[in-house]
């Protein structure tokens, strides 16, 4: 098992190393245009006044901060709707049409709205977020729910199992595969969200730090905020993983 798992780790940095050094290749070749492209080698000077000057660290924490408050606050209730979706088909009857039409709905696009309920400050983002990721947690976590066989909920009834019983106890052991599964895909949408709500509302935050090197054609520390929005988003993977692997252990001997 300890083998397994550092030759996943060894993978995992192996993929985004390859790609650093296949782009450091093409661009001391003069592959790349190095005034649009430059060398990732030339970007430490770039990451050190970031963080000497700009603050690089403190936008990370604020949009680390964002992200995960949004998160709780729309993964903990769209994984109690899901269950409950699941295991009550009046309940899924009644949200599911809800559901697929504002799943549908590109969340950026939601914003403006959002602004006007909430105001511009650090409210309206965490709620953006939360809206993001809410019919995503709730629509895979009510599969999770519909794919455990019945047998185990016709037993728990027999066994005179109330209905939170059988929530707690049957729906959601069962459903923590297909529940991870969605905070997984949620977690990578409020990244991508914030980093969007970042580039349209002034203030602090890794999108805005890209947003305003784009402005003003500070390629290399556009690039460092790319490059660090993947990295946060490879973190907090990892995290996940780390969590999942705590609450399915079983999952993890697959």
């Amino acid at each position: 098992m300890r083998r397994r798992r550092a030759i996943e780790l060894a993978l995992t940095i192996a993929a985004p190393l390859l790609i650093l050094g296949i782009w450091e290749a093409l661009a001391r070749a003069g592959r790349l245009d190095p005034i649009f492209w430059p060398a990732p080698s030339t970007l430490g000077e770039t990451v050190t006044r970031l963080v000497r000057e700009d603050d690089l660290l403190g936008d990370i924490r604020i949009s680390l901060l964002r992200i995960l408050g949004g998160f709780l606050l729309g993964a903990v209730p769209g994984v109690a709707l899901g269950l409950a979706m699941g295991l009550f088909w009046p309940v899924r009857v009644f949200f599911m049409p809800l559901a697929a039409a504002i799943y549908a709905v590109p969340k950026i696009a939601v914003l403006p709205l959002v602004i006007i309920a909430f105001g511009i400050g650090e409210l309206s983002k965490l709620v953006i977020v939360a809206i993001s990721i809410f019919f995503l947690v709730v629509l895979n976590t009510m599969g999770g729910v519909l794919a455990i066989d019945p047998m185990y909920r016709d037993v728990a009834r027999n066994l005179g199992a109330s209905r939170f019983e059988l929530f707690l106890t049957v729906a959601l052991p069962g459903a923590l595969p297909a529940i991870f599964t969605g905070l997984r895909l949620a977690l990578g949408f409020a990244l991508i969200v914030i980093v969007g709500t970042e580039f349209l509302s002034p203030g602090r935050g890794i999108g805005y730090l890209i947003w305003e090197s784009y402005q003003t054609l500070q390629i290399k520390a556009m690039l460092v905020g790319l490059i660090v929005t993947g990295l946060m988003g490879w973190a907090l993977t990892l995290l996940l993983d780390v969590i999942e692997r705590v609450a399915i252990p079983w999952r993890g001997a697959e």
